[in-house]
């Protein structure tokens, strides 16, 4: 039971939270990291002959010929190449989106924080050749929040919200 000095009590600060914009964020970083990191991980692990009978006819099957789309060399180096550009990608976002991330809990109420944010979208959508926009989104969503939302506040201690 709460005492007549508990209620006298001067109320703490509320605390300011960008819950919404920085679990988008962590959605982003996650799902970049399942895509982008499992093609690098899986040409890193295949050898040459493994890539001709195993990954490369499925991916001609799909579409995606890596010796007609004007790519001058080997498929298996084509698609090294990718690899390691995706790898390098997930580095530079997750790279960003985690300074994003310390910036917005350090800093809530800053705005300028969704830049970080729209850098890490920005990289991911060129990083992955345009095929990550819907990861990229959530990213831009991100944000987009940080400009035009202002930060949740934790309801006073005596409030009936």
């Amino acid at each position: 039971m709460a005492t007549a000095t508990d209620r006298t009590a001067a109320p703490a600060e509320p605390v300011l939270r960008r819950t919404v914009e920085v679990w988008s964020a962590v959605a982003g970083m996650a799902l970049s990291t399942v895509f982008l990191g499992a093609f690098t991980v899986v040409m890193n692990r295949l050898d040459r002959a493994e890539f001709a009978t195993t990954l490369y006819p499925e991916m001609r099957r799909i579409g995606l010929d890596l010796t007609a789309s004007g790519v001058a060399g080997d498929p298996y180096d084509a698609a090294r190449t990718l690899a390691a550009w995706f790898g390098c990608t997930l580095m530079v976002v997750l790279l960003v989106g985690i300074t994003g991330i310390l910036v917005a809990r350090r800093r809530p109420e800053r705005r300028s924080t969704g830049w970080f944010f729209a850098i890490a979208g920005l990289v991911c959508l060129v990083g992955s050749q345009l095929v990550l926009y819907p990861v990229a989104f959530l990213f831009f969503a991100s944000a987009g929040l940080f400009a035009l939302r202002r930060p949740d506040r934790r309801p006073d201690p005596g409030s009936t919200r």
